[in-house]
């Protein structure tokens, strides 16, 4: 019997978890349930090497993720836009087809939770025996509610372990919904799919003529950096969005089913994850610094502060740094809508957190104001920053843990804990990690702009190119 190669797709970002979830820092990265991620929860399934397909603003989250895990993946793919599950499954399907042209994929949403992933190591057993013998699996989830935006599989006869499926609907409507509950007949579709790499192409080929063949050239006219495999930009963006649901799914005669009990959740919502989170005698989720008093039923959590509440009931609180969220869970639907108006606008705060992901670690913005920024640093060892220079601003930086390498013009410091150095605007600069602990620093910037887009980079070990 094969063993499947995990696909892990991380290219979605929604905004039912606002103000936690942003567009660069989407659920999938977020401590939802657990010490871990979604990401790290889905990677760590099954005991083998992940493609994983992200998009070019997560490629350091994912990498910095994975390597928390010690987690090496077998890919990591960067689409240049999203063009939908479809292609992203195409790529992976490729990239597998070349090692082995009878390889297995199982293909995973980064941001779903699995409670039992004994359950679904088991139904993945059954799912290889249908895939071996030609068919694409998907996994189903007993239905128990009538939730227009799932997909629902209408179970037939039984295959070996599972059952043939007589019809597939992606996000049916209400009506429809509510009439496959009632009926028994049909399950939810949990997203996760065990696929025959060949057999996926040629589907998706049959119903999307055009798409396989743009995939293998955005593949082949790519190019590797470090770690990751960049898909080639124009290529790439004249594949139209499709999702695997509706390009495929929906019209294949060859799809399978092998219903499992495995505590799956999507955690779309607020109330989802207040269901899926632990909770104290007043039916309270409380995560972070959080105290409450005669209250029931909600969701509160803080990232940054003490949160107190008196008197609430069902409602949803969360409190990052920089935004606050307070809605009655019959509301929640609505928190896309407050998102909308946040981005026309012009709101960062539904984009971008106080954290920035980059090759080398991460910094977080402590404090802005006009004619200065103030900056954590974090910079993992072996880390280096590009050799950068800044017009309009200068850099002051106070080392508070590790070791710090910094190129200053023509010479070089070694600066240790509680140690610093001045950064003259327009002088040529670099910061490295020599160390074998993380390096954190404090950087306070000044000057007449201090936007991140003010950098020359003149020598970058990870490719980067000047903005």
């Amino acid at each position: 019997m094969k063993h499947p190669t995990p696909v892990i797709l991380s290219g979605s970002a929604d905004s039912q978890l606002w103000p936690l979830s942003r567009d660069l820092t989407p659920k999938q990265f977020l401590e939802l349930t657990a010490s871990r991620t979604p990401l790290q929860e889905t990677a760590l399934r099954l005991d083998h090497p992940p493609i994983v397909v992200c998009s070019a603003e997560h490629r350091f989250i994912v990498a910095e993720q994975l390597g928390q895990i010690d987690v090496a993946p077998l890919a990591l793919v960067i689409e240049p836009v999203g063009r939908g599950t479809a292609p992203a499954a195409a790529v992976a399907a490729l990239i597998l087809a070349d090692m082995d042209p009878d390889a297995l994929m199982l293909l995973m949403p980064s941001d779903h939770l699995v409670g039992d992933p004994a359950a679904l190591r088991r139904a993945v057993e059954v799912a290889t025996m249908l895939a071996e013998s030609g068919a694409m699996v998907a996994f189903g989830i007993t239905a128990t509610t009538d939730n227009p935006a799932y997909g629902y599989i209408r179970i037939g006869k039984p295959l070996a372990g599972g059952y043939r499926v007589d019809r597939f609907v992606e996000k049916p409507g209400q009506t429809a919904a509510r009439e496959y509950l009632a009926s028994a007949e049909y399950c939810w579709n949990s997203g996760i799919y065990l696929l025959p790499v060949g057999l996926y192409l040629a589907e998706l080929e049959a119903f999307a003529p055009g798409t396989v063949a743009l995939c293998r050239d955005a593949l082949a006219q790519g190019r590797s950096e470090s770690k990751f495999i960049h898909l080639d930009d124009q290529a790439f963006a004249q594949i139209p969005a499709q999702s695997i649901d509706h390009a495929v799914m929906e019209h294949s005669s060859k799809l399978a089913a092998v219903p499992v009990d495995m505590g799956w959740s999507d955690i779309g919502s607020w109330a989802k994850l207040w269901r899926e989170s632990p909770r104290d005698g007043d039916d309270n989720a409380i995560i972070g610094d959080v105290v409450a008093l005669q209250s029931s039923g909600c969701y509160l959590r803080s990232e940054d502060r003490l949160l107190t509440a008196i008197g609430l009931t069902d409602l949803v609180v969360v409190v990052t740094d920089d935004a606050v969220l307070v809605t009655d869970k019959a509301h929640e639907h609505d928190i896309g809508t407050m998102v909308t108006h946040l981005k026309q606008d012009g709101r960062a705060e539904v984009s971008t957190g106080t954290r920035g992901w980059r090759p080398w670690g991460w910094f977080e913005t402590i404090e802005e104001g006009e004619r200065f920024k103030v900056k954590q640093i974090h910079v993992e060892p072996g880390g280096k920053l590009s050799l950068q220079k800044h017009w309009h601003r200068s850099e002051h930086w106070v080392v508070v843990k590790g070791t710090a390498m910094v190129t200053r013009g023509e010479t070089t410091h070694i600066l240790r804990e509680n140690e610093s150095i001045f950064i003259p605007a327009t002088m040529a600069h670099r910061l490295e990690n020599p160390g074998r602990v993380p390096l954190l620093l404090i950087e306070v910037q000044s000057g007449e702009y201090v936007g991140e887009d003010d950098i020359v980079r003149m020598d970058d070990v990870y490719g980067r190119s000047d903005r």
